[in-house]
């Protein structure tokens, strides 16, 4: 039999445990590894150009999959650029395994060339961190990591040296049992009873939803039905949860829109399910709060609970479901759903005067088109701002429509290297890149890598020469915009030179035969979208504080909003309101 090298036995444990490509940048302390993943079948390197954007794009592939997905990094500098990809993985609850090459294992602890101590850097973001030092710790470890990041949904990172990756792996050892699938989780009966018993005892009762929903849309949309119940969510709610949902009263939070915040506010119990929503300042202290989460760690953190079940939605739902009373009286529901309306009624006209007039374009306008010209199955990946606001208000989902951001660890750059790894991992989708110029300046290397690499990815572009979210948080902490605009730039001419194709827009007029042209074009392709960089968004409910901050500030800044087709279901839900 011929000699296997550590190298190639980390490539072999990945295979099997189903990773089909590794994201990086290769460096001599990778080498036993990168030339083992080109001499093994099922695998493949792709190249990116920073490795911050390998984290990414491993990041959003699992996210897309729900398997194991994994990055690599050389030895100090080059593993130490993973980092804030794989922090975002980590609190997106996306598997991912990292392979962080180190120095030669006999130089550990001597200051020597490019020395870190990545099992100690990355400990903070990832269920396990560890370093191998010696061949006969492999593959335990490995398989360790893998169960980690799998079993608990996060990331695992295995610090490898170089000379230890070239090294002979004991003979047979790669034969191990690995779990790549995570099991449902069902609550006690105890807890299943005391949960219906709450249910019971309220008489009226809002679901707020989040990304633990993925999977149980049917089980919240029978759950509301039988409770009459308003059904709110989160951002990483939206895409599982707002689609057929006649109970819809929008979305909380820093961008949150409609009757939310009120249903929440006005119920008698609040159920959370699968959401580990962070800003307690939009929850109620005054109602009664059971939480459902499959992480139990979750469970209390952000507010005070009446009841804690530590289980997956979908399974608690099913269980709850036969036991709970329906509830007749739909009159909480029904004033819940007409406030939903006629809070988007108001919402949506800041973006309709004059839209296809109005130069610079509104984001708003270009945020629309593009949910209608997009298709039915696109994935969107986000950029943190303004992009975000964009996206939470304008998308519509569908159940198969996927929308992706870094909307837990709120990180710039984001959406152009995740939407290499949706890419990657759905070629035959439409991936589309929601960028702002700051998110797409700060990693715009990457946009040589989707060129290199012909990958079909669309970047749709909301260029206003600043950062236009901290121009907000500026204004709300009562200071003047600083230091938040940058020159004008043609981002279109770039992409050209590049050799993508390259759409710049400044005229509304223009907005969707760029966008379909875009969508045409069977390659890379980028439309430089010129917007107003004052439009701004507030969310529905904010302190007296952050008024006079406002007030404070000298800007003249327009504050717009906007809600999309969301209307369109708010009006629908209203005439399925039943007449007396």
């Amino acid at each position: 039999m011929a000699r296997q090298s550590i190298g190639d036995q980390v490539a072999v444990i990945l295979v099997r445990a189903g990773v089909e490509r590794v994201y990086g940048i290769v460096g001599d302390s990778l080498n036993p590894v990168t030339d083992a993943i080109r001499r093994t079948p099922g695998i493949d390197w792709v190249q990116v150009r920073h490795e911050e954007a390998g984290a990414f794009a491993a990041g959003a592939e699992a996210q897309i999959t729900g398997r194991l997905a994994a990055c690599a990094g050389s030895a100090g500098p080059g593993n130490l650029h993973l980092i804030n990809g794989l922090y975002d993985a980590h609190r997106s609850m996306a598997p991912v395994v990292a392979i962080a090459a180190h120095i030669p294992g006999s130089e550990i602890g001597t200051g020597y060339f490019q020395e870190t101590h990545p099992d100690r850097l990355f400990a903070e973001c990832s269920h396990y961190s560890e370093l191998i030092s010696s061949p006969g710790q492999m593959p335990r470890v490995l398989q360790t990591a893998i169960q980690h990041a799998v079993g608990r949904s996060g990331v695992s990172v295995v610090c490898l040296p170089g000379d230890v990756a070239g090294m002979d792996a004991p003979a047979g050892a790669a034969q191990l049992s690995l779990v790549t699938h995570r099991p449902a989780i069902r609550p006690a009966d105890e807890k299943i009873a005391e949960l219906t018993r709450m249910i019971d005892d309220a008489g009226r009762v809002t679901l707020f939803c989040g990304s633990g929903t993925a999977g149980a849309h049917d089980e919240v949309m029978a759950l509301a039905e039988r409770l009459k119940a308003p059904v709110a969510h989160a951002l990483r709610g939206k895409e599982w949860i707002q689609y057929d949902n006649p109970f819809d009263v929008g979305m909380s939070g820093l961008l949150g829109y409609g009757a939310a915040y009120e249903a929440m506010h006005e119920a008698d119990v609040l159920l959370m399910l699968g959401t580990d929503f962070p800003y307690n300042k939009f929850l109620p202290d005054d109602v009664r709060i059971a939480q459902v989460d499959v992480r139990p760690e979750h469970l209390g953190r952000r507010c005070r609970l009446d009841l804690a079940v530590w289980g997956d939605a979908r399974e608690t739902l099913r269980a709850v479901l036969p036991l709970v009373r329906e509830k007749p009286d739909r009159r909480f529901l029904d004033r819940m759903l007409k406030r939903h309306a006629e809070a988007l009624e108001g919402a949506v006209a800041a973006y309709t005067r004059g839209v296809e007039r109005h130069v610079p374009i509104h984001p708003e306008y270009v945020a629309s088109v593009l949910d209608e010209e997009a298709a039915d199955d696109a994935v969107f990946t986000v950029d943190t701002g303004m992009c975000n606001v964009w996206a939470a208000r304008y998308l519509s989902p569908n159940g198969r429509r996927r929308v992706i951001g870094s909307f837990s660890h709120g990180s710039m750059a984001n959406a152009l290297p995740q939407a290499i790894g949706a890419q990657r991992a759905a070629p035959g989708r439409q991936v589309v890149a929601m960028s702002g110029d700051g998110g797409l300046s700060m990693l715009m290397g990457e946009l040589l890598t989707v060129v290199g690499q012909s990958l079909p990815v669309k970047i749709v572009l909301f260029d206003n020469s600043s950062l236009a979210m901290v121009d907000l948080e500026m204004m709300v902490a009562g200071v003047p915009p600083y230091g938040t605009s940058y020159p004008a730039t043609d981002y279109a001419a770039i992409a050209r030179a590049a050799g993508g194709h390259g759409l710049r827009v400044e005229d509304p007029r223009d907005v969707r035969e760029a966008l379909r042209e875009a969508f045409r074009h069977d390659g890379p392709a980028l439309v430089d979208v010129v917007t107003d960089p004052a439009a701004l968004s507030i969310p529905p409910h904010i302190t007296g504080e952050q008024l006079t901050g406002f007030a404070l500030s000298a800007s003249k800044m327009v504050i717009n909003g906007g809600v999309g087709r969301m209307l369109q279901l708010a009006r629908s839900n209203l005439r399925n309101i039943p007449r007396p």
